[in-house]
Parts: C-alpha cells; structure tokens; sequence
C-alpha cells in the first residue's frame, strides 16, 4: 500500500553509486538462477521507476552490462563493480534495487521468493513478477 511506502538509501561498496528508492518497509524479493544472477548472487526487489533516484554525482560512476536479449541493463560501479541497482528484463519499466545494497536500518521483513531465470518464459508467467514495477493505482486497473 502506498501509505506504507518509505524512504531506502543506499548504494554501492564504494560509497560513488548512491541512491534514494521509495518502498515498503515489508518488500518481495527475488532470487534469480538465471546465468547472471546467479555468478553474481543476486536477491533484488522491483519498484517503478519513478520511485527510484539516483543521487548526486552517482551517474557518472556507472556502466552498464547487457546480454542475450539485451532488455536487462545490468548496471554497476566503475570502481567497485557492485550492481547496486539494475533494469531486470522482467520489468523494463522499473528497477531492482540488491537487497544487500539497502543501508540498514530501514527493511524490516523480506519474503524471498524463486524466480527461475534458466527457464525465463515459464517463470515470467507464472509467477506475476510483471506486477512488481506498477504502482498500486496500476496495479487496480489491471483487477
């Protein structure tokens, strides 16, 4: 609910990629297999985009990393390496946020669930990950 959104920073190892994203304080996160990910270890909740912000001079520390259908535009720190935050090719119009990214402090539960990005099609249907980028106003047009 959007009454429950709050404010999250956080960044990359380095501290030059640093970020504000509103969410809840309760987030879903995903834990992906797919050939990426899983090299990488990846756990990583969506949001819109617009509640995503990049902050100070950050940009100008980031590169950014594609494959295969080259929809997902894996960002990271030319520093450190850390993707702190990406474009998942499961919701172009949003941003997953690495949930070991998050400053301490301001999540309270996570639900981990599966997402099986060896069988990508399959997992994409099933499992409504689609539904993670859209705001809540969204999300009721869609009932």
């Amino acid at each position: 609910m959007d009454h429950d959104i709050i404010i999250h920073n956080g960044g990359c190892h380095c501290r030059r990629v640093r970020w504000r994203v509103q969410a809840p304080n309760s987030v879903v996160a995903w834990k992906c297999n797919c050939s990426d990910c899983s090299m990488r270890g990846n756990i990583n909740f969506i949001v819109p985009s617009e509640r995503f912000e990049l902050l100070g001079d950050s940009k100008e520390f980031l590169t950014t990393y594609t494959f295969g259908t080259h929809t997902a535009k894996h960002t990271f720190c030319k520093v450190c390496g850390i993707t702190s935050f990406y474009i998942p090719r499961s919701n172009p119009d949003g941003i997953a946020v690495t949930l070991r990214c998050v400053d301490p402090g301001t999540l309270s539960h996570v639900e981990i669930k599966q997402y099986d990005g060896r069988n990508w099609e399959s997992s994409y249907n099933q499992t409504g990950i689609a539904s993670s980028s859209m705001t809540e106003e969204t999300n009721m047009m869609f009932v």
